[in-house]
């Protein structure tokens, strides 16, 4: 028997090394479909369930992958333990168990296993078929490591097989349907072989009627209803008199990513009306004397800052963890000296691929510093994107409980639909955990033209 199977989930694994025993590390499952088959093709048994999420929330990209929010996957969905109770009754049954990158899906569901207090084994100790690796060679897809061929995508491999792509791919049910096509068919050719199939030629893959796809119309606007993130929030009149300092500026010193010279930053702010100005360069402070000496020249205030990589061991470099870009600012002398230890460790002593530091370094050097929940790309803002809810709140604890009032959330308005979500939960939490709010702009240029030219550089 056969059993081939596809998981939807909250994200992917930060180590795609680490044992299921992780459950920090192994995403959570949120759909999980699968068909049992016999050697020739006929359908025994499926299952296509929702699960309905417990002590964890669906993170917004997740759902604009397959479609399942928390609210529906709470609507609809059932029990994991009932979920995974009828998936290895099916299991059980199997000799080989068969997908596409098939090593995730059992190390998602082996997680879940584990969590659950059940042994995984019954799943995890079977012999395996992917179809990635089979199709490999098969496909002949051009741009792998060492200059060997690439694994192909479901749709790759789909493609190769019919002629023809599938639809609803990120509905379990849909790519377990197309992975079993391709399955059978790569065995009926002979691209799989296997003891078990002696007649391929006689092989006919039984396909199951689905159910509707995950992102039918009604929830692909569901899943992606957001407020417009450019809309405006209440009445901002009384703050036309305010005054307004850019707190989160990168300069040309932020290489290949940011085109400004220090000098025009400093003379954009002083024809805006700004009383001062950070600089907050990706992984280095070079532009400190530039633009301090700037500042002084045009009378406002420097503010000077850094965006530095926190990840979670800078002296581990057995895997590659870039850490989350996070926003530092010197409150005065004492903590530019601080931030100043923090950015050359960076690169003396948790330098790997990029420089980095940790949390165990911010807590050592962090007074007289202020720090910014960040972009996108920060940590809280990151988390709740692509983990959860609950993690990216432990996160935001863990920085205010750090740095107390010297700890704010960042808002930032781009035109993208994820800072609306970002926002909405920086908010929430600013209110919960008595943490005050900034408004940023996380600028990379002085003017469009500048953007524009950087776009052409890139692609040049």
């Amino acid at each position: 028997m056969i059993l081939i199977y596809d998981t939807e989930t909250t994200g992917l694994p930060r180590d795609w090394n680490a044992p299921i025993t992780d459950g920090d590390n192994w995403p959570r499952l949120v759909q999980l479909a699968w068909q049992l088959h016999d050697p020739q093709g006929k359908l025994l048994s499926r299952g296509n369930r929702i699960v309905q999420p417990d002590g964890f929330t669906i993170p917004f990209n997740s759902t604009k992958i397959h479609g399942i929010t928390t609210a529906r996957a709470q609507q609809e969905g059932l029990p994991l333990d009932q979920v995974m109770e009828e998936f290895m009754a099916d299991a059980a049954q199997a000799t080989y168990v068969m997908g596409h990158n098939i090593g995730f899906d059992v190390n998602v569901a082996g997680a879940e296993l584990v969590r659950l207090g059940q042994a995984p084994e019954g799943l995890t100790e079977k012999a395996l078929i992917d179809s990635k690796d089979e199709g490999t060679e098969f496909c002949a897809i051009p741009g792998g490591r060492g200059g060997k061929f690439k694994w192909p995508t479901l749709t790759e491999l789909h493609q190769k097989l019919f002629g023809e792509g599938f639809g609803d791919a990120h509905d379990a049910a849909y790519d377990v349907s197309a992975t079993a096509r391709c399955f059978f068919e790569m065995v009926r050719i002979r691209v799989i072989e296997r003891p078990e199939f002696e007649h391929p030629e006689k092989l006919v893959y039984e396909a199951p009627k689905l159910e509707v796809a995950n992102f039918d119309a009604s929830d692909k606007a569901a899943a992606t209803q957001a407020e417009p993130a450019q809309a405006a929030r209440g009445d901002a009149s009384a703050l036309e008199d305010e005054p307004f300092t850019h707190l989160h500026v990168h300069s040309q010193f932020s290489v290949l990513q940011a085109v400004s010279p220090v000098g025009e930053l400093v003379a954009a702010a002083k024809d805006m009306g700004m009383p001062a100005l950070a600089v907050t360069d990706h992984g280095n402070m070079m532009a400190a004397f530039q633009f301090v000496r700037a500042c002084n020249k045009e009378g406002i205030k420097p503010i000077v800052g850094a965006e530095l990589n926190v990840c979670k061991d800078m002296h581990d470099k057995s895997k590659k963890d870039d850490g989350y870009p996070t926003v530092f600012l010197a409150k005065n002398k004492n903590g530019y000296h601080n931030l100043a230890k923090l950015a050359s460790k960076a690169y003396t002593e948790g330098f790997y691929y990029v420089p980095r530091i940790d949390r165990a370094l911010v807590e050592a050097f962090k007074e007289d510093l202020v720090v910014l929940t960040g972009g996108l790309f920060g940590e809280v803002p990151s988390l709740v994107l692509n983990v959860g809810e609950n993690q990216a709140e432990e996160a935001f604890v863990w920085w205010k409980g750090l740095m107390g009032d010297d700890f704010y959330a960042e808002l930032n308005r781009h035109g993208l639909e994820e800072e609306t979500v970002v926002n909405d939960f920086l908010q929430q939490m600013a209110t919960k955990h008595g943490v005050k709010l900034v408004a940023s702009n996380n600028s990379y240029y002085t003017r469009q033209d500048q953007s524009d030219a950087h776009d052409i550089l890139l692609c040049v």
